[in-house]
């Protein structure tokens, strides 16, 4: 009697464990690379994406620490300007500006004097995916807890009108996935200490 229910007990811990790891895989590779984020305004998209996008936009922290990007998709680009138009300061000690790149992009073509890394690279990416790129992580993702390097970029400006300003660093790997995102822009996520 007692050799059945440990058996019984067994076969549903079993189950539940299985279950309890399939989610918390699912909210590791929830960032929707390659994907387009879901319209806030369309009925599909939930409440809580909502509310986390909310808290980004208004530059409060993200679980990471750092501040959420300040997007205002009302905000057209000048007439003038490039439809995207992107100035990165990349801090190669994480603390001070060691570079400052440029990226000017008509469509996915690279425009003069574009000089961040990969301009063809990067600009074909903002063509295909938009200011997506820039989200930050989910606030209820689990990040595996890896430092790459100290590297930081902060990059501002434009993407086909929507107004970017967001934070780049090397330390969880929900910031490692962003950076992996936008290696055109801001280099190889191949960090120093």
């Amino acid at each position: 009697m007692i050799r059945a229910r440990h058996t019984r007990a067994r076969r549903s811990t079993v189950p539940l464990l299985l279950l309890c790891s399939v989610l918390a895989l699912a909210a590791c590779g929830a960032d929707n690379a390659g994907n387009q984020p879901a319209d806030p305004a369309s009925p599909s998209a939930s409440g809580a994406a909502s509310a986390s996008d909310a808290a980004s936009a208004s530059g409060s922290p993200s679980a990471g620490g750092t501040p959420g990007p300040t997007a205002s998709p009302s905000q057209p680009a000048p007439a003038s300007a490039a439809a995207t138009s992107l100035t990165v300061d990349f801090m190669a000690d994480g603390q001070n500006t060691t570079d400052t790149w440029t990226l000017q992009c008509d469509g996915a073509a690279p425009l003069p004097g574009s000089n961040v890394p990969d301009p063809a690279a990067a600009c074909a990416a903002l063509a295909e995916q938009g200011a997506a790129l820039f989200a930050e992580a989910d606030r209820n993702a689990m990040c595996t807890q890896n430092i790459v390097g100290m590297q930081r970029a902060h990059v501002t400006g434009t993407v086909n009108g929507e107004a970017v300003d967001t934070s780049f660093a090397l330390t969880d790997g929900c910031q490692i996935s962003r950076w992996e995102r936008l290696t055109g822009l801001l280099g190889p996520a191949e960090g120093t200490f």
